[in-house]
This record gives structure tokens, sequence and C-alpha cells, in this order.
């Protein structure tokens, strides 16, 4: 997914018509990840995480073959039917931080979703790195990194070949039986985590996608680009090795709300110029954020459910956070290359697009917390 981010949007920009569609290859992504979220939410209850993880690595393998029949072809419409289907691998991974707490204990479960998290790292670290190797390897730009995004499916094809967690007993409590999605998103802490989880996702997918285009625009190269992305990345993913046991020890509100405060400075930085300084800073910034942000968020979700609903709530949170994730990353496009006369006023745009989800977010985590204070009064 690294690969995918820092070259689709370079890669749509020199497909498209207009360049307001620069991004319409990661929208796709995220659309269909959106959108399969549900299903393989429901199949992974039924059947297991393992079936639901190898149907993400056909999709992505799927959607790296067609991606490069689209650039082989200059054909953008291919293009983006390839990238709607990397979308089913990419909803299939955001499964993996829930996999990690199946087996685990109530105390070990945000350590356990930290610590799949950190696995990043290894992306964050090789991702940019083969970019560079070869996305100028063949004379059709970026045709190489897809080869590489088709040949990692397959390995992880064979690697969920030996994944064994059983599937939950469906016994339902009578404290949770029959849920209806509209009761469930009335649920205080349902309702917050998912709204945190969409804003710090969001927010993160707005900003980084417009990144390389923001950078190359303002006069550095596609290197430079990667170098930031790389960092970015790295900083999504650090954290994880203590943001769980932050989480046990403050709890999932102050984190959530710590993130939150992170991803406002970032949008500070990126504001006051357009240095590679200042980029790889509010990137920095912009990934620490997501972190606490998401895993916080995600902890409290998981801690607010039964087994039984698992399949249910967990599609319904990805359904919706992939749906934010989704318009922020169309909306990245457009704010970029088309609401300002120059590089520098689209990057503007963006960041301060941020500013009214941030609010969003900070007034449900307030409103939870005050909540949780009165609980504990009576």
């Amino acid at each position: 997914m690294v690969m995918i981010f820092i070259i689709g949007g370079l890669a749509g920009q020199s497909l498209a018509a207009n360049p307001c569609f620069a991004t319409l290859p990661i929208s796709l992504i995220v659309l269909g990840s959106m959108l399969s979220a549900n299903p393989l939410s429901l199949i992974m209850q039924k059947y297991g995480r393992r079936v639901g993880f190898l149907i993400g690595t056909l999709g992505g393998a799927s959607g790296g073959i067609i991606g490069c029949l689209g650039l082989y072809l200059s054909d953008f419409l291919i293009f983006l039917i390839g990238s709607f289907l990397s979308g089913i691998y990419m909803s299939a991974q955001g499964f993996y931080r829930f996999a990690a707490t199946d087996t685990a204990s109530s105390d070990f479960k945000p350590k356990a979703i930290s610590y799949v998290m950190a696995g990043g790292l290894i992306s964050a670290i090789i991702g940019p790195q083969l970019v560079k190797f070869t996305s100028s390897s063949f004379v059709i730009p970026f045709l190489g990194t897809y080869i590489i995004v088709i040949l990692l499916n397959l390995i992880g094809a064979i690697l969920f070949l030996y994944l064994r967690i059983p599937t939950p007993k469906q016994e339902l409590t009578e404290k949770y039986e029959s849920r209806s999605y509209s009761q469930i998103l009335k649920t205080p802490e349902l309702l917050v985590a998912i709204i945190c989880a969409m804003v710090a996702y969001a927010l993160m997918n707005l900003v980084m996608t417009s990144t390389p285009l923001a950078v190359v625009g303002c006069g550095f190269t596609a290197n430079n680009a990667a170098d930031i992305v790389s960092m970015h990345v790295l900083a999504m993913f650090i954290p994880s090795f203590f943001t769980g046991h932050l989480i046990v020890r403050f709890g999932n509100i102050k984190i959530i709300a710590t993130g939150l405060l992170i991803l406002s400075l970032s949008g500070l930085v990126a504001l006051s110029g357009i240095s590679l300084m200042n980029f790889s800073i509010a990137l920095i910034l912009l990934g620490i954020g997501w972190n606490f942000s998401f895993i916080g968020a995600t902890s409290l979700l998981t801690s607010s459910h039964t087994p039984e609903e698992r399949g249910k709530i967990q599609g319904l949170n990805d359904f919706i956070v992939f749906g934010g994730v989704t318009f922020a990353s169309l909306a990245s496009g457009g704010l970029m290359n088309c609401a300002g006369g120059s590089t520098a006023s689209g990057w503007s745009a963006v960041n301060f697009a941020m500013l009214p989800f941030l609010i969003l977010a900070g007034l449900a985590i307030f409103y939870l917390s005050r909540k949780t204070a009165r609980d504990r009064i009576i």
C-alpha cells in the first residue's frame, strides 16, 4: 500500500486528461476498500480470518495485473479498474489489527493491536526504496512498481495458508442480542470510536495522498517525495511499540485526544512553509497523530462489543472509516490541483480542510470524556 500511495497520484496525473482527477486512482482504491469491508468482515465471521485475507491478496494481485495493463495501454479507465480491485486488499489488511485481538486477553488487546501495526515499519523502509528502484525500471513509468505489487500479494497468499485463528461461536449474550445498526450507532463508545477512527484515517489520507504532488510541484524530485513519505510511514508505525502500553496506562480517551492534537500541529507546520523541512516535519507529525488516534479508536472499538458482534461492528466501522477516506482522497486531488493558482495555494487548501474534521472528532472525544467522568461519579 505504501508503494501504491507514493505513485498512485503521480501515475494518475500522467494518465488523466484533467489534473484535478490525479488522485482518482487512490480514491477508487479506498472506495473498493469501503465497499468490500462489510462483506469481508461477515465472511471472516463465518469462515475465518484466513479466507478473508486470501480474498484480499487475490484482489491485490488482480488489481496489480490490471493496473499494469492500464499503464501499458496508457488507459486511465483500465488503470482505475485495477485501483478499485486493489481496494479489496486494502480492506483486508485493515482487519489485521482486529485479528490480533481475536485470541488476546482483554489487557493485552491494545498491545496486540500496536504490535501488528508496528509491522508497518517494514513497509515504511522497503516500500519507498522499491519505488525508487522500480518506478523507472521499464520504459513505461511505474510499470515495474506494479509488477512488484503483484509479487508481494502472491507472497502474502502463501503466508496466510499458515494462519490459524478459531471462528467465534455464534452465541449471543442477552445484553447484545439482536442489536441493529441504529442501536450500535447510538452506543456512545462505539460511535465516538468510529468518528475518531474515520477522522484520523481520512485526514492522514487527505494529506499523504497530495504530498507527492505537492513536493514535486514545488520543484523537488520524486525521490524526495518517496523519502518524505518513507519518514511519514515510519512515524505512523514506530510509536506502535509503545502506544498500546500508553493506552493501558492512560486510557483510550487521552491517547485519542493526544493524537488529534498532534494532527493539528501537523497542519500548522504544513501551512508555515513549503521547504523540504516543512514537508518532512508535517508528515512525521501526521504519522504520529494518526497512530495515536487510530490505534486508540481501534482499542476503544474492540472493548465495546462482544465476539459475537465482531463481524457486524468491525465491518460497519471500516465501511464508515473508508467511506471518509474515499471522500478525502478524492478531495485531495481537487484541492491540490484545482483550489488555487499554484502548488503552494493548493497545498494550503489541503491542510486548511483538516480543521472542521478535527473539530468534529475533538467534540466527540470531549463528549465521551465528560460522559465517562459522570458515570464514574454515579
